[in-house]
């Protein structure tokens, strides 16, 4: 008889250890390792002694036939997906408790349904009464999805293989899972894994697509081991405010379509409706003539995206001032920041600073350095910025605007929603983009240029009869002063 193995495995990030202790050294956390039996595994002295079968190889050279998709009947989703849901394919769909995506499933298994699919929904967590009040809620009671409330993928599997092979199958969730190959409970990592590879087995073998829906932790992260990530084809998140209407889909990882790419949607009273010009609804609510605001033209994914900054400098009465930050890199606005003290001559070092991007949306491209950069020095010197102008450029640590990619792109969509100006990398000017766009293109070299033009508006304005601000003095952009 096999000997009953114990070892301490991190529910965290899936590292296994001999004995127990208090902080995994793989991923630096606490008081996460979890005692798991492994007697599960098959000694070498018992395992086959077949000779592995020959295979044929190819070469790189030849044509490959496009991978077949079924289409959702969602426009967002199918353009995060990259085109629909590959036949074997398996999917990982994280985010937030409550952000929406039992829904967001639940439309889209409605709608595939309703197009002559067989499509199965097996939840581990809710009832098949929870499930169905659901639907009634969102007026897809009708659609013909074939529902089930069980956790054990072995009674899984055999269901789904009798009778036609189902088009796409939802597990919700993945930690509920568990199998009889492991002894461990259900949730932990051995059974995180080992679920969700006999379900990839399953996909691999009958072609039907499978979607795993996971938990995340408190920042964030998809929960479970990080091997399950790298199992399957696609890593889905599903991200939003839970004070916003707006939800982001985005995909981490696609095997079969661009990554980075987000459908965007709004949640209402009857589930999820899908924005297909995302930028007009970031700045719908976008208030015009207010110091501290400046408008991003950024890319995400494939897809060109307007989204307003807003930014607070404010005296503070600490020893040490804060910097906040929604939506953007915290450790992006530190940089920013020490640039433009250290060569523009602006001192924050007295001042809380607050950035923060409208709508929910979270910016990951360093393209938005130049727009953050002009909404802190309107804020700090009391000066509105253009309202028909848009800012994009990444900012070295020398002060110099660098190029980003894809600006015909960010000024065709500033065209689309009316914008006249764009201030943009002195580099990135060349070409006919700008005069074909008919934008008036304002191209800077250095950020000293575009703080200088900021504060002499500021100073302007203190002229011409509105109270003068103390901020709002060009000696504060002389060095050597303050």
């Amino acid at each position: 008889m096999a000997k009953n193995t114990l070892s301490f495995v991190c529910q965290n990030c899936g590292a296994a250890y001999n004995r127990w202790q208090g902080k995994c050294e793989s991923c630096g956390e606490w008081n996460t390792l979890a005692e798991e039996d492994t007697s599960g595994s098959v000694p070498v002295s018992i395992r086959s002694k077949r000779k592995g079968r020959t295979f044929a190889l190819e070469s790189l050279a030849g044509k490959s036939p496009d991978a077949p998709r079924l289409s959702s009947g969602m426009t967002e989703l199918d353009r995060v997906t990259g085109g629909g849901f590959v036949r074997g394919s398996v999917l990982l769909v994280g985010g937030d408790p409550g952000i929406g995506k039992s829904t967001l499933l639940t439309q889209a298994t409605s709608m595939m349904a309703r197009a002559g699919h067989r499509i199965v929904y097996i939840s581990g967590e809710e009832a098949v009464a929870q499930v169905r009040l659901r639907a009634e809620r969102l007026g897809l009671s009708d659609a013909p999805v074939q529902l089930a409330a069980e956790t054990s993928v072995e009674d899984i599997v055999s269901t789904l293989s009798e009778g036609a092979v189902p088009r796409l199958i939802v597990i919700d969730s993945i930690q509920t899972m568990w199998t009889d190959t492991v002894e461990s409970a259900p949730g932990t990592v051995t059974q995180v894994r080992a679920s969700a590879q006999a379900l990839i087995r399953f996909a691999k073998k009958t072609g039907a697509a499978i979607i795993l829906v996971g938990h995340v932790t408190k920042d964030g992260q998809i929960a479970g081991p990080r091997v399950v990530e790298h199992m399957v084809d696609a890593v889905l998140s599903f991200e939003g405010e839970g004070s916003q209407q707006f939800r982001i889909l985005r995909a981490v990882k696609n095997r079969f379509g661009p990554t980075d790419e987000i459908g965007v949607f709004e949640m209402t009273g009857l589930g999820l409706r899908e924005v297909t010009n995302p930028s007009e609804l970031f700045l719908s609510e976008r208030d015009l003539g207010t110091p501290g605001t400046a408008v991003f033209a950024g890319i995400e994914g494939t897809r060109p995206v307007l989204v307003e900054l807003q930014a607070l400098v404010a005296p503070t009465s600490l020893g040490t001032p804060r910097r906040a930050v929604v939506g953007w890199d915290q450790s992006r606005l530190s940089m920013v920041l020490a640039v433009l003290e250290a060569h523009c001559g602006v001192k924050l070092s007295g001042h809380d600073v607050y950035l923060n991007v409208a709508g929910g949306l979270r910016i990951h491209e360093p393209a938005a350095d130049m727009a953050a950069a002009a909404a802190l020095v309107s804020s700090l010197v009391n000066a509105q910025l253009p309202t028909d102008a848009v800012y994009f450029g990444e900012i070295s640590l020398s002060g110099v605007i660098r190029p980003v990619a894809q600006t015909p792109a960010r000024l065709k969509e500033a065209v689309k929603l009316g914008f006249k100006r764009a201030v943009l990398p002195e580099s990135a000017r060349g070409g006919d983009a700008g005069g074909d766009a008919g934008l008036s293109l304002n191209a800077v070299n250095s950020l000293t240029t575009l703080v200088a033009e900021i504060a002499a508006r500021g100073s302007r304005r203190g002229e011409s009869g509105a109270p003068a601000e103390k901020n709002a003095t060009p000696a504060r952009f002389r060095r050597g002063e303050g």
